[in-house]
């Protein structure tokens, strides 16, 4: 699942890696823009959707991997719940002035989280 869609770009490379790619937009007009694109360029494996991504897409989870494209205090838990056991959520947390990319395990229901690098990335958007 990716949090994040934007203009689809990265949803169409993951669904040359995966079978399945489920993302979030929450701005409509980036959604249906990217979801007609993704379309028209025949990536019937993506599925995009309008809405929060904090709170993730609980149909269809677990999700064996959670790539979240927007910054966060910390991983929302609706994120945390709808991973797999075993799965990888990476998500930039922290403040809107600087975010450190977080890599997030999880391994016989117990989270480990792992530092990568120093990131900058928009603040994540929730519904109003």
């Amino acid at each position: 699942m990716e949090i994040g869609t934007g203009s689809g770009y990265q949803a169409a490379i993951l669904s040359l890696l995966a079978a399945e790619v489920w993302t979030i937009e929450i701005v409509e007009p980036l959604a249906a823009r990217a979801r007609a694109l993704l379309q028209d360029l025949e990536y019937a494996n993506v599925h995009v959707r309008v809405g929060d991504g904090s709170l993730g897409w609980p149909e269809h989870a677990p999700f064996d991997r959670i790539i979240v494209t927007a910054a966060a205090p910390s991983v929302p838990q609706a994120l945390i719940d709808q991973l797999g056991d075993p799965g990888i959520l990476v998500a930039p947390i922290g403040p809107p002035w600087g975010q450190e990319l977080v890599r997030s395990s999880k391994i016989g229901g117990a989270i480990r989280k792992s530092l990568l690098e120093p990131v900058a990335f928009v603040p994540l958007t929730h519904a109003p």
